[in-house]
C-alpha cells in the first residue's frame, strides 16, 4: 500500500508596499482685531458725521420745523401698484364668488331634493 504525499510548492516572498500616512488640511481663520473697550478719540479732534443714504428724501414742514421722510418715486410707484392690484383682485374674486353662489343655489337645492326623494322612495 502506497501512502499519498502532498508536494507543497516553495514559498515566495511578497514585497510589502509602503503606504504613506494620511495628512489633513487643518482649517484656520484670520483672527479678528477687537479694539479695547476704553478706546477714546484723541483730544482736539472732532467726530466725522456721515448721514447714511437710506433711499429716503426728507421734506421740511415749515410750520412744525420737522423733517418727514419720503421714499423714492420707484418705491412709491411699486407700493401703490401692488395695493391697487391686490384690492382689484380681492373685489373681483368676491363678486365672482357671490355670483357663483347665487347661480348654483337653485341647482343644488333641486339636486338635493331629487336625491332625498330617491332615498325615501
Amino acid at each position: 500500500m502506497e501512502i499519498p504525499t502532498i508536494i507543497i510548492p516553495p514559498v515566495e516572498t511578497i514585497t510589502t508596499i509602503s503606504i504613506p500616512l494620511p495628512t489633513g488640511n487643518v482649517p484656520f481663520y484670520k483672527p479678528l482685531v477687537i479694539p479695547p473697550s476704553d478706546l477714546q478719540r484723541p483730544e482736539g479732534t472732532e467726530p466725522e458725521v456721515k448721514e447714511a443714504d437710506t433711499g429716503l428724501r426728507k421734506i421740511d414742514i415749515p410750520i412744525l420745523d420737522i423733517k418727514v421722510p419720503l421714499p423714492e418715486n420707484e418705491i412709491l410707484i411699486t407700493a401703490s401698484t401692488t395695493a391697487v392690484v391686490s384690492v382689484a383682485a380681492t373685489l373681483t374674486a368676491t363678486a365672482a364668488f357671490k355670483w357663483v353662489v347665487t347661480a348654483m343655489k337653485p341647482i343644488l337645492k333641486t339636486t338635493w331634493k331629487k336625491l332625498s326623494n330617491r332615498r325615501k322612495g
